[in-house]
């Protein structure tokens, strides 16, 4: 450290921790709560633009909380005008104290899944990393890996400049392939560069990093993802995801890695409660029993052989699950609950549960796949009622919608209500035709209104007295000396069904 630090008021600096092309960063204690922290310090004050991004991104990460992002505690200024950040101090150090080193594999995992949901949590605010590295990925006392270094103080107007010249910008050893190509980023060129570090803590080395820069870019660009040595098998679908050129082919998002980085972790943990207990010391067997144990060793090589690939079928087989179960998500979110055929939630929910037929996230998402088509169908109905589309088009009306409902939840109360509206609305169809005295035409909206409701008491009704109104209805015109008007040849002529759909549609 430094022997002559800055003075900064209100933290008692103890000395500098490393400097960068754009910040100092300090080692200090916060008098007021007698807490160290870690206090980076703008270089520049000539640079309002740079100043102001500063501080918005500043209070961005401030906005982020996950146990594995760094904490943000204080944004203010100096008296000479410099802004400062004082932040979570992180006294373990970073990842790359472990370089060269291949770690215990459950180990490798326990890292990459704590940063994998810090980045969750980055991307779900729209935001990408675009700077993943070892060095990036420092560590509490307690073991907990933080991700840092979200681009603060970093000379974005370099990074425009290079990109500009299709120089590209970031780490090249873990840069994505797009990354390296200067595309546009997404969120899963974080998941490709968190992929070479977990390739790195797996097999100690990085196979990118090339003897250039160039050759560095070029081996992320055209290298597939290599082959991982025996007994870490079970790991190289998720390499493979990880490390995909094209992006269509990795995670689609940090929970889809999540998820199965939980599951080889679960699988891990399984494995490691049914181990054998160290067998207790034995006499040594008779002469005679000898003979039989390189039989015995061959079978339990063979039994372990089994175990072993049993295990990475079940690793295989719960990323598959994990990748139905996202993409599922992905298409209920979409709107896409039935439609298009092979690629829609209810699909996906599906083929999981065929996988896994006790998986209760694929059992779930079918019951919210249903309550969404349920509410559309809902709604299609209400639109149907409300231009007086009541039965007709047969499969675009109301009563086609609320009869589907049914067929899905006999016991819904909005269905059930909507088709006892569709019923009053055929009273009140029938009533104007027997104003108008069209009597067929208000027989005929009556016996359709029964089949939509043959219990409803009106409609009974109606029809019960059909005949008695309109011969009292004929006789009134008698007796007021006005002959019942004989229907025109052309109306007795016509079919009174599709006078009927003509009157209720025109």
């Amino acid at each position: 450290m430094n022997d002559n630090p800055l003075e900064i008021p209100g933290y008692r600096v103890h000395g500098r921790l490393g400097k960068g092309g754009m910040a100092e960063v300090y080692l200090a204690t916060q008098e007021s709560l007698g807490r160290q922290v870690a206090v980076k310090v703008l270089d520049r004050l000539d640079d309002d633009a740079f100043t102001d991004r500063f501080i918005r991104e500043a209070r961005m990460l401030a906005s982020l909380h996950h146990p594995s992002i760094v904490t943000i505690h204080a944004i203010d200024r100096l008296p000479d005008g410099r802004h400062y950040l004082a932040m979570e101090y992180l006294s373990g150090g970073d990842l790359g104290r472990h370089k060269g080193q291949a770690l215990e594999p459950l180990e490798a995992l326990r890292i990459v899944r704590q940063i994998a949901g810090a980045l969750a949590v980055v991307h779900g605010k729209g935001l990408v990393h675009r700077d993943i590295k070892p060095a990036n990925i420092l560590f509490r006392d307690d073991g907990t890996a933080v991700l840092t270094d979200f681009g603060i103080a970093k000379d974005l107007e370099l990074d425009s400049e290079l990109t500009q010249f299709n120089v590209a910008v970031g780490s090249p050893a873990y840069s994505s392939p797009e990354q390296a190509q200067c595309q546009a980023l997404d969120a899963r060129s974080d998941i490709y560069s968190l992929g070479v570090i977990l390739l790195e803590l797996l097999t100690g080395e990085n196979p990118y990093r090339g003897a250039s820069y160039a050759e560095t870019v070029l081996n992320h660009v055209q290298m597939e993802p290599p082959r991982l040595r025996r007994g870490l098998g079970d790991y190289q679908h998720l390499i493979d995801r990880m490390l995909a050129k094209d992006p269509d082919e990795r995670f689609a998002d940090c929970r889809v890695l999540l998820d199965s980085l939980n599951a080889l972790c679960d699988l891990d943990l399984d494995f490691t409660r049914i181990a054998p207990a160290a067998p207790l010391e034995r006499p040594a067997p008779p002469r005679a029993g000898r003979r039989y144990a390189g039989l015995l060793w061959g079978l339990a090589g063979l039994a372990l052989l089994v175990v072993s690939s049993a295990g990475g079928y079940y690793v295989v087989l719960r990323m598959k699950v994990a990748d139905l179960l996202a993409l599922g998500e992905q298409r209920l979110a979409e709107g896409k609950l039935v439609e298009p055929t092979g690629d829609n939630a209810d699909f996906y929910f599906h083929e999981a549960l065929r996988l896994d037929d006790d998986n209760a996230k694929a059992g779930d998402g079918l019951q919210r796949v249903l309550a969404a088509r349920i509410a559309n169908a809902l709604v299609l109905a209400e639109q149907r009622l409300g231009e007086d589309r009541l039965v007709q088009p047969e499969q675009d009306s109301a009563v086609f919608y609320y009869q589907q409902v049914l067929a899905w939840a006999p016991d819904n109360e909005q269905a059930m209500a909507g088709l006892e509206r569709v019923a009053q609305r055929f009273v009140d169809l029938s009533e104007e035709a027997y104003s108008r005295r069209e009597f067929a035409l208000a027989l005929e909206y009556i016996d359709a209104g029964l089949q939509v409701a043959p219990a409803n008491p009106t409609l009974l009704e109606l029809r019960a007295v059909h005949e008695q109104r309109v011969r009292k209805a004929k006789g009134a015109r008698v007796a007021a000396g006005r002959p019942a008007k004989a229907p025109a040849k052309s109306q007795e002529q016509s079919n009174p069904i599709k006078r009927f759909w003509n009157r209720l549609f025109n």
